[in-house]
């Protein structure tokens, strides 16, 4: 990957010893907040963080992990694990996927690129799908933009529209999906009016019906082909609304896992099934749920379910969400294109590095932190492993998960000499906090802190350095609040379950024997966030970052 404009090389920084091996540690979901009865992480027993945290103040620190610190459009958004293992293995801030979204939405270019007139290429005979998470979250995709697109393909030529929503519940309020569904039908029914057909044409819960990720669950994809593409479906309505209504009020029912469902006529047929000359777009901006759908609406030899009824369609993405695959081949607008990462840097001046997590995560120590590209940097100086995640069951179940698993994983990659960083992902305190079991998100937090145990034992006798920090929020805080940050009440007194990320710092620590006595965390950055992490962990290694990086966070005091 050689360019005119700059050197692979990295200069060696001044003052930082090379050849420490260096332990990146990354907690998922592990932010920082008050201490009370809901933040798991303060309930459970942390004793290694609570050590990181109360030992040496120069070497614990809080970054930003959200908003426009890992460049999605304000500070009203919450990170993600996609967008945080972005920053922090890219050192950079790029435009994310909903930021790219609204502006290509706001100039107008959404309209003028080829994904969109390949799918114009149905509008005069065909049916327009688009299928995604009906939410205003902004995790996954929003609401606004879903308006827009509709807008827009409607005043573009679309003459017959169906869209195939996906409940959220998980990134905003459980219960929210009646009014978001009452809002998009006023807008359909707008449409109607001026002799559009437009409606809504089957939905379900995002975390039973096509929202899988990972390969975890292919059921999930399939009850959501048969739903919108078949039009076959456990449960039948007259209207969405009927639909989410209905279902909600069946007992433990939530927005997350609502059955699938088809809206059918007065004769009892499914009003939208996806046909032959149609056009399909998965209006999510965020890869890592719709990967599987694409699979299936684009690849000829797919195998993972029986399609039954393969329809020749006009298919794209809202973003290409995979630029290794090259899925989808089409797509509405262009992605980040994140360059120059510092793994790359890494593996080209010689660090050695092993990668681990578990299935759920695998992706985010590997291809987030690689810019969004898939398979190995070097495979003559990488090696990583994937523990298959649990399936078949909700992660509260097993809040433990395979955090041991992974930590001696990377335990015995630091040992073995081989390598000079290894790097992890202990999913834990996401996963099992966005079930919003209490209980079991403080059984997943102590045990990620075992895992870090293992990890910095690890580390010690190995005569190297650590650095522990998180992707975003989440286990820290599992309840709604008010604005004056007391817990909020449903109609039977009950508290409010917050299951989404938090808009809250996250740690970063450093230590171990191989960290020269003098580094301490700068005090004169104003508000540094994960992609300062970057150029930090460069130094760690004994090189200085490329100078278009986020400023490092430490510096060598002198004695």
């Amino acid at each position: 990957m050689a360019s005119s404009g700059f050197s692979w090389t990295l200069p060696d920084h001044p003052k930082l010893p090379k050849g420490k091996p260096v332990a990146v540690v990354v907690l998922d979901g592990w932010g920082e907040a008050n201490a009370d009865q809901y933040n798991c992480i303060h309930v459970a027993q942390t004793p290694v963080m609570d050590s990181l945290k109360n030992g040496a103040p120069e070497k614990w620190r809080l970054v930003k992990a959200h908003g426009t610190a890992v460049g999605l459009p304000s500070d009203d958004d919450m990170g993600n694990s996609e967008v945080g293992h972005n920053a922090l293995g890219a050192g950079r801030i790029f435009a994310q996927g909903a930021k790219l979204v609204d502006r290509a939405l706001a100039s107008g270019k959404i309209y003028e690129g080829d994904g969109f007139n390949y799918i114009k290429e149905s509008f005069e005979n065909g049916t327009l799908h688009l299928i995604g998470l009906l939410s205003d979250g902004g995790v996954h995709s929003r609401l606004d933009q879903l308006q827009l697109l509709l807008k827009g393909a409607s005043e573009r030529g679309a003459k017959r529209i169906r869209v195939h929503i996906l409940t959220d519940g998980r990134d905003v309020l459980d219960g929210s999906s009646v009014g978001f569904v009452e809002t998009l039908e006023s807008d359909l029914s707008q449409l109607r009016e001026k002799g559009i057909d437009a409606q809504i044409a089957s939905g379900g819960g995002r975390m039973y019906v096509t929202m899988d990720r990972y390969e975890n669950d292919w059921d999930v994809v399939k009850r959501g082909w048969d739903a919108q593409v078949l039009g076959e479906a456990p449960h039948k309505f007259k209207s969405a609304l009927e639909a989410v209504k209905t279902l909600r009020a069946e007992p433990n029912a939530n927005d997350q896992y609502l059955p699938p469902f088809v809206i059918v006529d007065d004769s009892g047929k499914a009003v939208g099934p996806v046909l032959d000359g149609d056009a399909v777009v998965t209006i999510n901006f965020r890869a890592d749920r719709m990967v599987m759908l694409a699979k299936a609406l684009e690849y000829a030899d797919f195998d993972k379910f029986d399609r039954v009824r393969v329809p020749k369609i006009r298919y794209v993405g809202m973003l290409q969400y995979d630029g290794e695959l090259k899925l989808p081949s089409r797509y509405l607008v262009s992605p980040p294109e994140i360059e120059r990462t510092s793994g790359e840097y890494l593996v080209k001046n010689g660090i050695r590095t092993f990668a681990c997590s578990e299935t759920v995560k695998f992706g985010h120590v590997t291809f987030f932190w690689n810019g969004n590209r898939s398979g190995y940097l070097d495979e003559t100086k990488e090696e990583y492993v994937e523990i298959p995640s649990d399936s078949g069951i909700t992660f509260n179940v097993a809040p433990k998960m395979k955090a041991l698993e992974i930590a001696e994983k990377a335990r015995d990659a630091l040992l073995s000499g081989k390598f000079d960083q290894v790097r992890v992902n202990l999913p834990n305190g996401d996963m099992v906090g966005h079930t919003g079991d209490i209980e079991a998100t403080v059984v997943a937090c102590k045990a990620a802190d075992e895992a870090v145990k293992i990890i910095l034992d690890a580390v010690e006798q190995v005569g190297g350095i650590y650095l522990v920090t998180a992707d975003h929020g989440n286990a820290e805080d599992m309840v709604k609040r008010n604005k004056a940050g007391k817990p909020l009440l449903d109609k039977s007194g009950g508290i409010q379950i917050l299951t989404s990320h938090t808009l809250l710092p996250v740690p970063v620590a450093i230590g171990g024997p191989g960290l020269h006595p003098g580094v301490k965390f700068r005090n004169d950055i104003q508000t540094p966030g994960l992609a300062n992490v970057a150029a930090t962990v460069m130094n760690l290694h004994g090189f200085e970052a490329p100078a278009d990086y986020e400023p490092t966070l430490i510096e060598v005091a002198h004695n």
